[in-house]
């Protein structure tokens, strides 16, 4: 190790940390899961120093694991002995700005609320939004696939990137900075890499598409009964309203749990609703659209599709909103030994699974505590479920996804696989899917260095 250090740091002057150099901040993501201090961090600055890297590795047969902003919750970015940490926290800052072709490009280590910010400068809108925003970077957005808030309008991440560059394992750099909506020369080689969470190649740069910036936004949050509601109310505020960007349902568990915990949340709606939804309605018609929003809520109702809605009058009652929300981050902070689940699932089956999760747990596990809550008009659902027994948590996961595989639904949503649910995927994929992603990977990383024991 001591000589692999010294060779690193004549390679990279400057960029390699040994030792007491190396931080907590290294050590794990915020899974909190089996966090291990590395030996070596190498912090690259540039494409070049990526390549080098990787190419130093390749021929010594080194394990390399990238990090970005560690905000990732299944373990894919924390490192394991014997590997030699990637980051790529000095890999920063925006290369260009391309008005006319409306997109933005980035170095993969550069914070997404710096790029919604810069998007939003020059009159434009990056749609990607997580509770993450301020310490995620988009490398690993791009890497993860990430989903986040406005998925049902703009899709996941990967309908954002228009190019990338990236390095593979054997220090080749692809660059693709595409900016065309259309390009149907040969393969699309950068969905290799969005979604592989590492596993085939290190994302050093991006090219995203931006949108023009919606001159109206009305937020409400609201309360219903059952789940045949929340359905109803959807499709109706989707065929009457200009564009439903955000639909954030939380059962009344998750509720009652997060003002418990943040007891300086001030009530919005009465706490006696089965459901409540976050909606947000773009538009681009300021003398209407404020009128036009209270009207489909007054008509639904009217017609028993809602039971009560706040709207909010201003940018403080928005974010009352999402305060309880984003209230999940006290969970994850205050709670020792949960299970947490970001999973999909079809939304006709959504009130069934949760109901038979909730039986089938509350049967088998002794004091359970659970919450849930999601995006769900994408199919996305959390699920956050504990007993305090740190025992208990691996049997929890097991039940949980075995009856996510019962009704063809997948393990993970939109937070990656990592090193947490790699035992599962069989459970939402075929023998067949495996083995091809068995082939990409031996076929891109045949001395397996990349993000090894990640995904498969």
């Amino acid at each position: 190790m001591v000589n692999i250090i010294k060779d690193l740091s004549v390679l990279l002057p400057g960029q390699v940390l040994s030792g007491q150099q190396v931080s907590d901040r290294y050590s794990v993501d915020w899974s909190g899961e089996s966090a291990f201090t590395p030996a070596i961090v190498v912090r690259a600055k540039t494409v070049s120093d990526v390549s080098k890297l990787l190419v130093f590795c390749h021929q010594r047969q080194l394990p390399i694991v990238t990090q970005g902003g560690m905000t990732g919750l299944s373990g894919g970015s924390t490192p394991r002995a014997s590997e030699i940490v990637l980051s790529l926290e000095l890999l920063s800052g925006i290369t260009d700005v391309d008005v006319e072709s409306m997109t933005l490009t980035a170095l993969a280590g550069t914070p997404l609320e710096q790029l919604q910010q810069a998007a939003n400068d020059i009159g434009f809108y990056l749609p990607l939004d997580l509770g993450a925003r301020g310490s995620c970077t988009i490398g690993g957005n791009v890497a993860t696939n990430a989903g986040g808030n406005q998925v049902l309008s703009y899709g996941m991440t990967r309908a954002l990137v228009l190019g990338l560059e990236a390095v593979t394992a054997d220090g080749t750099v692809i660059r693709s900075m595409n900016k065309m909506l259309k390009n149907n020369a040969g393969y699309d080689l950068k969905q290799l890499f969005i979604g592989s969470e590492g596993t085939l190649g290190v994302v050093t740069e991006v090219v995203l598409r931006l949108y023009p910036k919606p001159l109206t936004k009305q937020s409400a949050l609201c309360g219903f009964s059952n789940f045949s509601q929340v359905v109803s109310f959807l499709q109706y505020m989707q065929r009457s309203c200009s564009r439903v960007s955000t639909f954030e349902l939380m059962w009344d568990n998750y509720v009652k749990q997060v003002r418990q915990m943040n007891q300086q949340l001030t009530p919005v709606l009465a706490d006696d609703h089965s459901f409540y939804v976050l909606i947000e309605i773009e538009g681009n018609d300021p003398a209407r659209d404020d009128a036009c929003f209270n009207q489909q809520l007054k008509v639904c109702i009217d017609d028993g599709l809602l039971n009560a809605a706040v709207v909010a009058q201003s940018e403080r009652d928005v974010n009352r909103f999402w305060q309880l929300r984003d209230g999940v981050i006290d969970i994850l902070t205050k709670v020792k030994y949960r299970a947490n689940f970001d999973i999909g699932v079809p939304i006709s089956q959504m009130a069934s699974f949760v109901h038979t999760v909730e039986l089938e747990l509350a049967a088998s596990f002794k004091g359970l505590q659970l919450c849930t809550f999601g995006h769900m008009a994408d199919g996305n659902l959390h699920i956050i479920a504990w007993t305090g027994r740190e025992d208990d948590v691996d049997l929890i996961y097991e039940r949980v996804y075995t009856l996510v595989g019962t009704v063809g639904g997948t393990i993970t949503a939109e937070h990656g696989i990592g090193t947490m649910k790699r035992q599962y995927l069989s459970l939402c994929r075929s023998e067949q899917e495996i083995d091809l992603m068995r082939a990409l990977k031996k076929s891109m990383d045949p001395n397996n260095i990349l993000n090894p024991g990640r995904v498969i």
